[in-house]
């Protein structure tokens, strides 16, 4: 399939940074960190099979191991031998399994509001829609309002999500045969609970996560932390589901101080 990527920053720089986004979102949502890391950093973003402009994958598979076996592929023809691997949400689950199965490819890994635990929270009306029998035709007739609120639920401060974020958000959403996709990715992560695997995670880890956020639980930080030996924990004020979106400054000065251990905060 043809994969929607941006592949930004000196080539030179190793090991390049990787950055995966989560469920129903899109590589936009890393325009902040991608702008400020690019000027000394080769950074890798695309749009995950399923999402974005990328669209459907034309098998319907969706699963974790799918999405393992394409990282391999897409590092490859990328030629990234090993990353600094970056994964919000469901992309972080995405990122910790691709750890797991190929350790000596990730130099680092960083999980930011990662999913990875069973869901103690109930999922957005839209994701709610999405996962009925038929969610696939009413998302076709879902207004924009509807979609904003639940935009908004992923931000600490609701007040600080952009009309520009909204307007991309939509309209990306709009991409022939990604409504569909939503439903079956959510589906079919749901059926694997892997968990347990987490605590085999070796790489160097950090976990950053949004104190106010209403998606994933902080109680899961906490988890990630606890099971991941020697990782690094670093919980933002008053942030919600998106640090990447909503605290740039503060989630890449938590990302910088993890990648440069002697950077000055």
């Amino acid at each position: 399939m043809d994969v929607h990527v941006r592949d930004e920053g000196p080539r030179s720089a190793n090991p390049p940074i990787v950055l995966l986004h989560g469920t129903g979102n899109s590589l936009h949502t890393w325009d902040p960190w991608a702008q400020e890391l690019a000027k000394e950093h080769r950074v890798v973003r695309l749009d995950r099979p399923g999402f974005g402009l990328t669209g459907p994958n034309p098998s319907g598979d969706y699963t974790m191991d799918y999405y393992v076996g394409f990282m391999r592929r897409f590092l490859d023809v990328m030629e990234i031998d090993r990353c600094v691997l970056v994964g919000n949400s469901a992309g972080g689950r995405v990122a910790w399994r691709f750890a797991l199965a190929e350790p000596a490819r990730v130099d680092r890994l960083v999980l930011i509001a990662a999913a990875g635990y069973p869901r103690t929270t109930k999922r957005a009306l839209g994701f709610r829609i999405a996962m009925s029998p038929l969610g696939s035709l009413v998302l076709h007739v879902l207004p924009k309002s509807s979609m904003a609120n639940s935009v908004r639920r992923t931000y600490g401060d609701p007040d600080k999500v952009t009309d520009e974020v909204l307007d991309r958000t939509y309209e990306v959403f709009l991409r022939k045969g990604v409504r569909d996709a939503l439903g079956s990715a959510l589906r079919q992560g749901d059926a694997v609970e892997d968990s347990a695997r987490i605590k085999d995670i070796a790489v160097p880890t950090l976990i950053v996560w949004g104190s106010k956020d209403s998606v994933l639980p902080l109680a899961d930080a906490g988890r990630f932390a606890a099971d991941i030996g020697g990782s690094k924990l670093v919980v933002l004020p008053g942030v919600g589901h998106l640090p990447q979106e909503e605290a740039p400054h503060e989630s890449l000065a938590a990302f910088r101080a993890f990648y440069q251990p002697c950077a000055v905060l």
